[in-house]
């Protein structure tokens, strides 16, 4: 039996990964009804969003008192989004919380490889609740359907 026969008869979806020319990986996840590219961040301890597509994402943005570091980045300013909408595939997260910071950085690390830029990091926030598996051979990632009590 395969991976992934395995892992769909255990409540998880596959989701397809591609790998950029930094050796990430992205995908594609909605939030609020509006497509976005992420990358897939293990080491990020949230997932994140760049704060100059707050609108475009339909995101009620209220300030943060933490600072975020990261990518070479230190003390950056952030904000947060709260009861938000998450899919990725046939993942969904319906109170998803999301920070809110300048993703600069990111994006011109990523043109410089002649990679197309993101909208956000998909970080261990969401790999944890999800109890995510990645498949480095396959190039995808399994997340654990939710389970929301009425």
């Amino acid at each position: 039996m395969y991976l992934n026969q395995i892992l769909k008869r255990k409540g998880f979806v596959k989701i397809k990964l591609k790998r950029i020319e930094t050796n990430h990986f992205v995908l594609g996840a909605i939030i609020n009804g509006v497509k976005g590219r992420f990358i897939v961040d293990t080491g990020a301890s949230n997932s994140c969003l760049d704060t100059q597509k707050s609108k475009k994402f339909k995101l009620e943005v209220k300030d943060s008192e933490t600072k975020a570091a990261g990518a070479g980045a230190i003390g950056m300013e952030t904000k947060i989004a709260n009861r938000n909408l998450l899919e990725i595939n046939e993942w969904t997260f319906n109170q998803f919380s999301i920070v809110l910071l300048d993703l600069n950085h990111v994006n011109a690390a990523l043109i410089e490889h002649s990679s197309r830029t993101v909208h956000g990091i998909i970080g261990a926030d969401i790999l944890e609740k999800g109890e995510a598996i990645i498949d480095y051979k396959q190039q995808c990632l399994y997340l654990k359907k939710l389970v929301y009590k009425h």
